[in-house]
């Protein structure tokens, strides 16, 4: 077979940062079902949010140093460790806390729906990071999106005044992951996609590790608790950044991102043979709402600042 040119394998880089993008946002669609199946219900509880959390970044960190060591990788630039330290608070700590602590309190296929302006916000992160500015289009798009969001929520949060406080923490959740994708991103172009992951995960080990035999269950977990938090520990913390942060930084942060609007149908359509949860009209109005103004965003222009 003759070898590409120099041009034309430069034109497949995008197309296969959106293979790997796909591929990644198909390991993360799968997080919201497989986390409420490890911590349970408030009738029926297994394992606690805490320990999912810590503990799937525990696992993936002695995962990552094996990987690192069979792969002998140098340790990344002292320029580097702030951006890590950015990605971990992101990615390690805030967004498996805050999903795996309201998990237990929403059902997987509501939480995808308040999930469902990650894209806009890991696009608006990626541009301020890459000293990019986002049109007056793109901005209104968000606003809505959020907007959109806000008022699901309190729609089901049955209460007369504010949220329920589950969903603030994935609202929260949500802006830890965009943070935490938005420098991954831009680290993967210097370090490879899955060094970051790796990296993060062991200057995160010191707080996790302590956190998770802390939180160690004392009751009897079953067996299906334990497979979903297998599925996050290895998949959701681990394997899915590879593909996810080397889309990103392959085919771009704000083109890849919009891949994650195909991420909640996907959590929906999983949640219901995983979990046996059900769709109704309501949420998947404000499902294709959400997913319909983030499409819109995403095709705003996004301008270069001027140095």
């Amino acid at each position: 077979m003759r070898p590409l040119s120099p041009a034309s394998a430069a034109a497949t880089l995008p197309s296969r940062g959106l293979w790997l993008g796909l591929l990644g946002v198909g390991i993360f669609a799968l997080t919201l079902p497989m986390t409420r199946l490890a911590t349970g219900t408030p009738a029926a509880p297994q394992l606690s949010g805490l320990f999912v959390a810590t503990g799937r970044a525990a696992v993936a960190a002695v995962l990552s140093a094996l990987f690192l060591l069979v792969l002998r990788a140098p340790l990344p630039r002292r320029s580097d460790w702030p951006a890590l330290a950015m990605v971990a608070l992101g990615v390690v700590f805030g967004f498996p806390i805050c999903t795996s602590v309201a998990m237990r309190h929403v059902e997987a296929v509501h939480a995808s729906v308040i999930l469902g302006v990650l894209p806009l916000a890991t696009a608006a992160v990626g541009a301020l990071l890459q000293r990019q500015r986002p049109s007056a289009g793109f901005w209104l798009c968000a606003t809505g999106g959020a907007a959109l969001v806000v008022a699901y929520a309190w729609l089901r949060s049955g209460q007369a005044l504010g949220l329920h406080w589950a969903d603030a923490l994935l609202l929260l959740g949500m802006l830890c992951a965009a943070v935490g994708y938005g420098y991954g991103a831009r680290l993967s172009q210097a370090l490879g996609a899955e060094q970051v992951i790796c990296w993060a995960l062991l200057l995160a080990l010191p707080l996790t590790l302590p956190l998770t035999l802390w939180s160690w269950p004392a009751a009897t977990v079953t067996p299906l608790a334990w497979s979903g938090f297998a599925y996050v520990a290895v998949f959701s913390m681990w394997l899915g950044f590879f593909a996810w942060y080397r889309g990103l930084a392959l085919g771009g942060t704000v083109r890849v991102s919009q891949l994650q609007l195909l991420q909640p149908f996907l959590s929906m359509l999983a949640a219901v043979p995983v979990l046996g949860e059900s769709l109704d009209a309501l949420t998947l109005g404000f499902a294709l709402a959400v997913i319909a103004i983030v499409f819109t965003g995403r095709k705003m222009p996004i301008h270069a600042t001027r140095p």
